[in-house]
């Protein structure tokens, strides 16, 4: 069987305009037949909220405690809810809707890609597997969310272990490409995260915060030897390989693509138009 080839890029740490702007970019490289299908890794600096792409500042979020802890904001292009980029491991697949491995709904599109997140964990020797709401109330829950979090609660075939999430991910399709990115914890500060998001009163808050740490559980709190981001990036790009069955070849972008990320950013995800719009 022939082991199809896509591009592996690793960004490192880099700004929440640019992020956002290079995984647009990518979809529209690839659209264009400019490059391969991409699996990216990415981490932020400063620490960064990313807000959902429908999501509204004025009723979730406390600016406040994102300026007191020094984060960054950006909105993404996909939906969800908010999540902190902090301590984490950011991935990003970027594929044609019409190519042969990605089913036509955005769920089972999600099975797929998130396959790759599962050998990572599972060759981390973590006992993970994929989150299937079962349940009437489970599946109101994903409708109407009682939390603005992100990891507050896992969707369809996201990862969890022992019933908590591990890792959250959001999809978007536009002009015939998928974009699916998600983040891979390793630490949580609960006290910053929480501090990042606005409620009624300090009980509703302590109330979510107790039941966020019933729900959600960070990769340092399921190994007795923490994994560096260079490991874990190590164990998920084979695990990408392995469950999509390709060969992932590193990729180095040129000045010119760099040029034209750093102009979206600029015309876009830098932009309080942009950031604010809901």
């Amino acid at each position: 069987m022939t082991v199809e080839t896509w591009l592996y890029i690793d960004t490192g740490k880099q700004r929440p305009g640019f992020n956002m702007a290079l995984d647009e970019k990518l979809m529209d490289w690839h659209r264009k037949g400019l490059i391969e299908p991409v699996v990216r890794f990415y981490e932020w600096e400063p620490a960064t909220l990313s807000l959902g792409y429908f999501q509204r500042i004025d009723k979730d979020i406390d600016l406040s405690g994102v300026e007191r802890h020094g984060a960054g904001l950006v909105r993404r292009p996909t939906g969800g809810r908010a999540v902190l980029h902090d301590d984490e491991l950011t991935y990003s697949v970027i594929v044609k809707e019409s190519h042969e491995q990605m089913p036509a709904t955005v769920t089972e599109a999600y099975r797929v890609i998130s396959q790759g997140l599962l050998e990572g964990f599972r060759s981390l020797e973590l006992n993970a597997d994929f989150s299937i709401p079962r349940t009437d109330l489970e599946k109101a829950e994903l409708r109407n969310p009682r939390s603005a979090v992100c990891f507050d609660a896992p969707s369809w075939y996201e990862m969890v272990v022992n019933g908590k999430k591990i890792a959250g991910s959001a999809q978007t399709r536009q002009k015939g490409i998928i974009l699916q990115h998600g983040s891979l914890i390793r630490t949580i500060d609960e006290n910053k995260l929480f501090d990042m998001f606005k409620f009624p009163n300090e009980r509703l808050r302590n109330r979510m915060q107790k039941g966020f740490k019933e729900k959600a559980v960070p990769l340092a709190d399921l190994m007795e030897e923490l994994v560096t981001v260079e490991t874990m990036k190590n164990h998920f790009k084979a695990g990408f390989e392995k469950a999509l069955q390709i060969y992932l070849q590193p990729y180095q972008l040129s000045s010119i693509q760099l040029k034209e990320v750093e102009e979206l950013a600029a015309s876009k995800y830098d932009t309080k138009e942009w950031t604010y719009k809901y």
